[in-house]
Order: C-alpha cells, then sequence, then structure tokens
C-alpha cells in the first residue's frame, strides 16, 4: 500500500479548503497528501454563509453579498447596513468545482474512498469527521432551505432577511432566512435552535410553504434546490493524539452561538499552512477562550428561556451593526464585547452563568 506524508480525512468544506490552501502556497511540490472522501461526485448540497470580516480564498464562489440586512420579531423590523463586513453567500458547487479543478494539477495529490486502501502509519493525519457524542439535551441547529424562481420581479436583492421571528416558535426558538439573489430568485430557509426531540419542527416543506405564500404572498413560484442539515450547537469529542490534528467542526471551528463555521475553518487552514514544516509540535488552533464562555452562558440562556430569545437577539443588533458582526466573527474587542453585554437581560444571564 501507498505512503503519504499527509492524509486529511473528509472531503468536505474543511478537508478541501486545507488542502487548496496547501497547494495554492506550494507546500505540496515535494509532499504527498490522501483525500479520504466517500462521494462519487461532488454538487451543489450547502450554502455557506458569512460576514467578511477577513479575506479568504474563495471570492470568486460568491454568490451573492448584501451591504443591507434586516431583522424581524412580530410587529417589529430593523433595517441595518454595514458596508465594510459585507454579508457573503457562497454556492458548494463552484466551491467544489474551483477546488477540485486544482488539486487535479497536482500529481501528488490522491483520493481514496477508505483510509485502509493506504498505509497511514507514518502520515500526519487531518481529521474533518467529527465524532459527536448525541447527547439529548445537547442544542442543534436545524435547518431546511429551498431556492425559488419567480416570473416576474418579486424580490429587494439590495437586501437580506437575517432573521424573521415572526413565525411559530413551539417552545424553541425558531425564525426563517431569505438571501435574495436577484430580483426574482432567492434561497429561503426555515432555522430552528432545538434539542430535536420535537418531530413536528421537522415538518419544513409545510413550514416553508406556509411563510412563502401566507407570510410573504408570493404564490407563484418554482423550487429549483433545496438543501437541509444540522449543526451541532456542542463541541465533538475531541481527544489530542500524536500526529493527529482536529479540523472543521471536528476541530471545534463551529462558534457555538451562531452556528458559523466557514471563516473560522479559513483561518485554521491558514495557521495550518503557516506551521505545516513542524506540524507535530504546533499548538492547536482554536476559536478565542472568550467565546467560548460567552457561547456557553447564551446556549444556557437559550435551553432554559426559549420564548424571550427572539427579542434578545433583536435587541442586540441595536447595537452599533458593525459591532455585533464583529462580537459574532470573533473579531470584537473588550469594549465592544461589554456594549454586547450590557444588551442583554441581566438577571438571566447571571443565573446561566451559575447554572450547572
Amino acid at each position: 500500500m501507498k505512503d503519504f506524508d499527509y492524509i486529511i480525512i473528509g472531503g468536505g468544506c474543511a478537508g478541501l479548503s486545507l488542502a487548496y490552501e496547501l497547494d495554492a502556497h506550494k507546500k505540496l511540490e515535494s509532499k504527498t497528501l490522501a483525500i479520504i472522501e466517500l462521494r462519487n461526485e461532488y454538487k451543489r448540497d450547502k450554502t455557506w454563509s458569512f460576514w467578511k470580516i477577513i479575506p479568504h480564498n474563495f471570492d470568486d464562489c460568491v454568490k451573492k453579498s448584501w451591504s443591507n440586512f434586516s431583522i424581524n420579531i412580530p410587529n417589529k423590523t430593523q433595517h441595518l447596513e454595514c458596508k465594510t463586513f459585507p454579508y457573503q453567500s457562497i454556492d458548494s458547487g463552484l466551491f467544489y468545482e474551483k477546488i477540485n479543478k486544482k488539486l487535479k494539477e497536482n500529481k501528488n495529490i490522491s483520493f481514496y474512498k477508505n483510509i485502509n486502501e493506504i498505509n497511514s502509519e507514518n502520515s500526519f493525519i487531518f481529521n474533518s469527521v467529527p465524532k459527536l457524542d448525541m447527547n439529548k439535551n445537547s442544542l442543534w441547529q436545524h435547518f431546511y432551505g429551498i431556492e425559488i424562481e419567480t416570473k416576474k420581479n418579486f424580490f429587494d436583492d439590495e437586501i437580506m432577511n437575517l432573521m424573521d421571528f415572526d413565525c411559530e416558535q413551539r417552545e424553541s426558538v425558531h425564525f426563517f432566512y431569505t438571501l435574495p439573489y436577484s430580483k426574482n430568485k432567492a434561497l429561503i430557509e426555515t432555522t430552528w435552535l432545538s434539542t430535536m426531540h420535537d418531530d413536528s419542527e421537522k415538518d419544513y416543506d409545510n413550514q416553508i410553504k406556509d411563510y412563502i405564500e401566507n407570510h410573504l404572498n408570493l404564490k407563484e413560484y418554482k423550487i429549483t434546490y433545496k438543501e437541509v442539515g444540522a449543526i451541532p450547537l456542542f463541541y465533538p469529542s475531541n481527544e489530542r493524539e500524536k500526529n493527529k490534528i482536529n479540523i472543521g467542526t471536528a476541530g471545534n471551528m463551529t462558534r457555538l452561538s451562531t452556528g458559523y463555521t466557514f471563516l473560522n475553518i479559513q483561518e485554521q487552514c491558514k495557521f495550518i499552512r503557516e506551521n505545516i514544516e513542524n506540524i507535530s509540535k504546533t499548538k492547536i488552533f482554536e476559536i478565542e477562550k472568550k467565546y467560548q464562555f460567552l457561547d456557553n452562558i447564551f446556549l444556557k440562556v437559550i435551553k432554559k428561556n426559549p420564548k424571550i430569545m427572539p427579542k434578545i437577539f433583536f435587541k442586540m443588533f441595536t447595537s452599533s451593526p458593525s459591532t455585533v458582526i464583529k462580537f459574532l466573527s470573533n473579531k470584537s474587542n473588550f469594549f465592544e464585547d461589554f456594549s454586547i453585554i450590557l444588551k442583554m437581560p441581566k438577571w438571566i444571564f447571571i443565573k446561566a452563568l451559575f447554572r450547572n
């Protein structure tokens, strides 16, 4: 069996991002890489969206950017603008196509279906497949989205709707999310923050249909694409092993209070690339501890007080948009953190701080 210097387990967002980062910076000219991935073909299956708070390698995969966004609770709407940090949406189909085309040009990179097909004994392994402890009380961000097309112009494609809480909550936290790619095309998602015990939350098709037809008052449209997913709002089992680093969700790159992962992956990949020559002795890249601490409290509040969460999210965005965006993207300073904390209901968060 063939030997490789590096092995990436999982050829999804994290695995491919790391392979691309290493290849683009010529770290694989004299090193070999095996990518272990089960799928037979790559096709569009996800949409990754985030505020562009730092540069990344995939501007040519961005489907649309917005400098204006809104957030809604019943009878109230905030319209916000942030030109400094536009909100971007990446098409996974374009992402896969770009990376695979680049990787195929390098004879030192190979794809396999199973790690047992190669000799991994002397390789350094980057693992992107998380081991999830399926605790019944753990929170998930689960969602279902459809891309629709209308015959006539319907959407304002200059503004995206980040959170619309004017919908059924069902003892959880529920909102709709609308990304208008053009005046007649948009991605609309129903999103839940919950333990996923209530199967009624998963009647996604009915939720979306009702929202589009009775809330947006749009009757004629065709569905051109669907996606479904669930992001764990808890960290996977993550033991340090010799000659192995976990990356992506497996490496705790998901921001637990938001589910945002894409840009954290890009930063982790850059860190690994910069330290690849001494990777076995390099510290683990992680999201700053203060965000882990604050997210832990925030998730306790969500579990205990789901009914008040729409108002909490709404009030958070009464801060300066750039401040909130930097906080949600792990780039805020102490004063920006403090201004966000001041918007929160103090007693509820203090109780959560001391709750096991």
